[in-house]
């Protein structure tokens, strides 16, 4: 496959992918999302470092809710063990 054939077939799986963006809108869309994944992938090696073992906000949000308003969260059903957090 050459450089043309593959950069073709690049933007058509774009277009694709695009859907009803307008395609001046597509790159605001695109580019922040490209960006934060090249983030994500460059400091992996640091990830385990920089949470220290603690599990991500998200959990810690989830499980403060939990303790917090215990009748929004109902207990699991019979024969379920609670996940260790």
């Amino acid at each position: 496959m050459t450089f043309s054939e593959l950069a073709n077939f690049i933007w058509s799986v774009a277009d694709l992918l695009r859907g009803d963006y307008k395609r001046a809108d597509y790159g605001k869309i695109i580019l922040p999302f490209t960006l934060l994944r090249r983030l994500e992938c460059v400091l992996e090696p640091t990830k385990a470092k920089v949470f220290g073992g603690r599990p991500p906000a998200r959990r810690l949000q989830a499980r403060r809710l939990r303790q917090d308003y215990p009748a929004l969260h109902p207990p699991a059903p019979l024969g379920v063990r609670a996940r260790a957090h």
